[in-house]
């Protein structure tokens, strides 16, 4: 990234005493473990060790005012004995010290000049200027000299470095799958494109699609296809003009390293163990945090904060760091937990989907070798945490689960988990998290059952018990405004939350008092309340439900079961849309969804996706979980990988407290597999503020630690980027769903009466297998130009020339040797003829 240079300011000087030409210290002062005094005409702070918080050692100059909307130049000219990172703040001078400029100054030996301009956004009769350089374990000497503050500064323009114009996938694209691109250019013209081989050679060629702008971009844009090419290979580039795509390769094991590091995140944020180097390298490794050894004071006795006192403890070890910080949130964990045993469970009804690369001795976690599959055992710690903020029997609100655990106050960064001197703190019971609670352990009970039916049972009991506490109070909301120390995640509508746990617990108990909860919502059969056009995430969690409902064997009826799938595939039938319509491909609807953590809105909808081709095997809805891996990994407007690790231009500088290499260089990047939060046009955190101005929505990003609100990585970013690359790399195996290859067992009539411009059409499906088709969904595209205007006894839709028959309520199951019929009318134009081509659920059936 770059940021163009600003002129120099003409306003007067804030800063008195800048040069220590004079000799003296004043007005300048300094925290009493750092003294300071004039040493060969600089200020010179003796700072001590041992330090963890970077406000721990300040050097500072108070009463600087400042006026709004005012732009500043603040340089300055330090050197340290021992590597050390100035936290550089201009602040409000007491709390809650809310900062008009936070930079991040790397010091080393060599005296360096650092310039930083900034635009106040309030009025400061007194601000504080803060050089913050606690943190170090060895004492160091701190030196500045010629610190001056101006006004009348010119901001700079920041101009992110976007590489070439021409965006692609960067890890690369399936042999068998979609593979377009984006080239952004001010040409109106078609322009000749090129593929060419890792030697250089051409593999095809082509010409471009002008699309006009991009209303996410604001980028004039051309896409390109070369979905023909199926040579596997590395090293492809695209090449238009003078201009080079990053390289990528063509395959069918792109994705399975990716589900491997995706799924290890939660490893590494693992809390209350210790992070074993042999299992993730020495630059990793890490003590246990929060295990009551100083200065930690543990998860293990927390009690509840002093706001809303209690008279217990709750023994809540264990589980994942939610995110960039040391807090953990039942809410997160709920979506996060559900979405690996989904991971799981998909292995077990998706046809060619595959349970080794999930199973025992898979994946880098301590539980290897214990008979479970490794990926359950991962679930289990937050499991177990989600289990363990339950209030106790006997206590008021019983049953009902913790909203979240974490510091008292905010910590800074960076800052390791088991250097963390902070007292841990219970908040409040909610609705939510305890519904959160219900749904993630009814799940973990029956795919537990197999291998622990103890452990099973007792998932249940507490799933169990956390529903029936929610039904008693099922309107306690966190409070918005407890957000210090970690985040508020308020939540006042959770009718989305009880139809998740009313589903996971009728799926795993069958009890009929949990199917007339999941009948009776309001929610059931509203597609667009059960999946947003934004993607569903924490606070909106009906999908888990329905997803579930759709994919297992439970209890519902044909009719019932066809219901919810319709959901599924009526929602994706949009993101498909969506996606091939977007100039960049991804399943993101409009200008208003690049939100906090759009990534994870994005990947759902992915998984919404993915599911419907599962449930079908329509290659259109496959098309579109690829497409939206292509806007991941490249193929976007400031042509990034937003995973950590995986293309020529990844993302590597997220927001999080213990990687951050970018603010100690003796501490690591984040592992391979993380995914960036993305773009968030809000712009709710001071760099993307500073920085990001006037941002086209899909621009509003920036990788550096400090911008929180566009590059953060949390649990429920990288669970539906584990369970998208298991998909993706089934894909890469042979995986094509239900439909594939093999013959359905079906027959089909198609008759038509025609005149003039319009027709009648009967179509009448046959099951000639020897077990029920449920349920049903015929697909078929025409060759010519017919458009259906009506149809009944089925739900008729057509994209195109191609078209999807699904079941009415109550046809939505065909048993061997019977039959349904169903009609439309339409019209048409020129030469027409009725298709000779039909699939069932994705496979093809003869004709009659």
């Amino acid at each position: 990234m770059s940021t163009a240079a600003s002129t120099a300011a003409e306003g007067p000087e804030l800063i008195e005493n800048g040069d220590f030409a004079s000799g003296v210290t004043a007005p300048w002062w300094w925290t009493p473990n750092a003294p300071a005094s004039v040493v060969d005409g600089r200020l010179c702070a003796q700072a001590e060790g041992g330090t963890v918080n970077p406000w721990d050692v300040i050097v500072g100059q108070d009463g600087l005012p400042l006026t709004a909307g005012e732009s500043y130049e603040l340089s300055y000219t330090a050197s340290a004995t021992a590597p050390v990172t100035s936290r550089t703040n201009v602040q409000l001078a007491e709390e809650p010290w809310t900062q008009e400029l936070a930079a991040a100054d790397r010091i080393g030996s060599t005296p360096e000049t650092f310039t930083h301009v900034f635009t106040a956004s309030a009025d400061y009769d007194a601000a504080q200027l803060a050089f913050q350089i606690g943190g170090s374990d060895e004492a160091l000497t701190f030196c500045l000299d010629d610190v001056s503050l101006t006004g009348g500064a010119e901001p700079p323009v920041y101009e992110p470095d976007t590489g070439s114009p021409v965006r692609v996938n960067q890890v690369g694209y399936l042999t068998d799958g979609p593979k377009a691109g984006t080239y952004v250019t001010e040409a109106t013209g078609a322009l000749a494109w090129t593929l060419n081989a890792a030697d250089g050679t051409e593999a095809a060629s082509g010409t471009t699609t002008p699309q006009g702008v991009d209303p996410t971009s604001e980028q004039n844009v051309h896409t390109f296809d070369f979905s023909e090419v199926t040579e596997p290979g590395d090293g492809y580039t695209v090449t238009i003009g003078e201009h080079v795509s990053e390289p990528f390769s063509i395959g069918d094991d792109l994705y399975s390293d990716l589900r491997t590091d995706a799924l290890a995140y939660f490893y590494h944020n693992r809390s209350g163990i210790e992070i074993d180097a042999d299992l993730v390298g020495e630059e990793y490794a890490r003590p246990a945090g929060h295990v009551n050894v100083a200065p930690n004071q543990g998860d293990d006795g927390v009690t509840c904060w002093a706001a809303t006192p209690c008279d217990y403890t709750l023994d809540a070890a264990g589980g994942w760091y939610d995110a960039g910080d040391h807090g953990k949130y039942v809410v997160n964990g709920g979506i996060a937990t559900a979405q690996l045993l989904s991971a799981w469970e998909r292995t077990l009804t998706a046809e060619n989907a595959d349970g080794e690369a999930l199973g025992d001795g898979s994946l880098a976690v301590p539980e290897q070798g214990n008979d479970v599959p490794d990926i359950l055992d991962e679930a289990r710690w937050e499991l177990d945490f989600l289990t363990a903020m339950q209030v106790p029997a006997g206590e008021p609100l019983a049953g009902m689960a913790h909203h979240k655990l974490h510091d008292r106050a905010w910590t800074g960064l960076p800052l390791l988990p088991h250097q963390d001197p902070q007292p841990r703190e219970l908040h409040p019971p909610s609705t939510a998290a305890t519904l959160n609670l219900a749904a993630a352990a009814a799940q973990g009970a029956r795919l537990f059952e197999p291998y622990d039916a103890a452990y099973a049972d007792e998932l249940l009991d507490a799933a169990v018990t956390a529903y029936d506490a929610a039904l008693a109070d099922p309107d306690r909301y966190a409070d918005p405004n407890d957000g210090v120390g970690g985040g508020a995640y308020s939540d006042n509508n959770v009718t989305d939350e009880f139809y998740w746990a009313a589903a996971e617990l009728f799926i795993t108990t069958g009890e009929d008092s949990y199917r007339q909860d999941v009948l009776g919502s309001q929610l059931h059969g509203d597609t667009d309340a059960v999946f947003p056009a934004g993607g569903f995430s924490w606070g909106s969690t009906a999908a888990l439900g329905a997803l579930s409902l759709a994919t297992t064997d439970n209890g519902l009826t044909a009719a019932q079961r066809a219901e919810v799938v319709g959901m599924v595939t009526e929602a994706a039938d949009a993101l498909a849309a969506t996606a091939d319509d977007a100039l960049y491909g991804v399943p993101l609807a409009g200008t208003d969804f690049y939100v906090w953590g759009s990534n994870s809105q994005v990947m759902n909808n992915m998984v919404i996706l993915a599911t419907a081709h599962d449930l079908t095997g329509d290659a259109a809805y496959r098309d579109g979980v690829l497409s939206g891996f292509d806007y991941l990994l490249g193929r976007n407007p400031l042509n990034l990988s937003y995973v950590t690790g995986y293309g020529e231009r990844d993302v590597r500088n997220q927001h999080h407290r213990h990687w951050a290499n970018q603010l100690n260089a003796s501490l690591p990047n984040p592992p391979a597999g993380s995914v960036a939060g993305g773009p968030n046009s809000a712009l709710q955190d001071p760099i993307a503020e500073d920085l990001l101005q006037g941002c086209a929505p899909a621009m509003c990003y920036i990788d550096h630690i400090e911008s929180y609100a566009t590059n953060e990585v949390t649990i429920n970013w990288n669970a539906p980027l584990a369970w998208l690359a298991s998909y993706a790399d089934d894909l890469g195996a042979g995986g094509e769903g239900p439909g594939g290859e093999e013959p359905a067992v079906c027959e089909v009539d198609y008759t038509s009466n025609r005149w003039n411009s319009g027709f009648t059409s009967s179509v009448t499906l046959r099951n000639t297998g020897d077990t029920p088709i449920s349920p049903w969904e015929l697909t078929w595209s025409f060759a010519d130009n017919q458009r259906i205007t009506n149809a009944w006894n089925a739900v008729v839709t057509q994209n195109g020339r191609d078209v999807r028959a699904r079941p009415a309520a109550w046809n939505g199951t065909v048993q061997p040797g019977a039959s349904v019929n169903f009609g439309f009318q339409g019209t048409a134009s020129g030469s027409v003829a009725d298709p000779s081509a039909f699939a069932v659920n994705g496979k093809s059936c003869t004709t009659g």
